[in-house]
């Protein structure tokens, strides 16, 4: 049996300022909503976080932004969110961009205990400066170290007490790894069933990457909608 918070205040009631998260999710799909929301509330400050994205202004990792406790995000992709813009070009905002597949792979490398790999993506660009490369079979490839986190908050469908996790569709996204990232992961589920229930061949994360889980509802917001005029 993991445990099983009673509210997403005291699921996030360890984390303290000065910490690195993870967080999952791809846009809005597939972020852990009520825990950040809760995040937001606890105020804490000074936050690394590694995430895809920064949500949008009013949404997702976009709330703790305005909030002003991030201090430094790693991402791939930071273009749905002016706020995250103008604290970049102030200063407020230390910002590192990894190209998306360098990212999942840091995250993934981190979750299996490899502290570095050998990438072709960003060799010859402004990423690879002042960086080490190394040429194999005659093609360049650049040193890529691991992440890991203190904590990984992440989003799934279905988990049984155990804490084995299954996540819908592509809110799967960087969901996965994450949780073997982190040194502790705490998972917010829609559906939480009985140990037995969920199928061997189904789960998506074991429940040895999982301590602690929080059963909340999602608004599962649409970030850009378009409709026909």
């Amino acid at each position: 049996m993991k445990k099983i918070y009673s509210s997403f205040e005291e699921a996030v009631s360890e984390i303290q300022d000065g910490m690195t998260l993870m967080v999952g999710g791809f846009g809005l799909v597939g972020i852990p909503e009520n825990l950040i929301i809760a995040l937001r509330d606890r105020n804490v400050k000074d936050l690394t976080v590694i995430s895809n994205n920064c949500g949008v202004d009013d949404w997702g990792l976009g709330l703790l932004l305005k909030n002003k406790q991030i201090k430094k995000m790693l991402s791939s992709y930071v273009g749905e969110n002016k706020e995250f813009e103008r604290q970049v070009l102030s200063g407020e905002l230390e910002v590192e961009l990894v190209p998306q597949g360098s990212l999942a792979e840091k995250i993934r490398a981190g979750g299996a205990g490899i502290p570095a790999f050998y990438t072709p993506a960003g060799v010859g660009t402004p990423i690879a400066e002042g960086r080490e490369t190394r040429e194999f079979n005659g093609k360049e490839y650049l040193l890529e170290e691991a992440l890991t986190a203190d904590v990984s908050l992440i989003r799934a469908w279905k988990a049984d007490k155990m804490g084995n996790v299954v996540y819908r569709k592509t809110a799967q996204n960087f969901n996965p790894i994450m949780a073997a990232a982190g040194k502790v992961t705490i998972c917010e589920v829609e559906e939480l069933v009985e140990i037995g229930d969920l199928k061997p061949e189904e789960i998506h994360t074991p429940s040895i990457y999982v301590q602690g889980l929080i059963v909340g509802k999602q608004e599962k917001r649409i970030e850009r909608l378009t409709v026909k005029s």
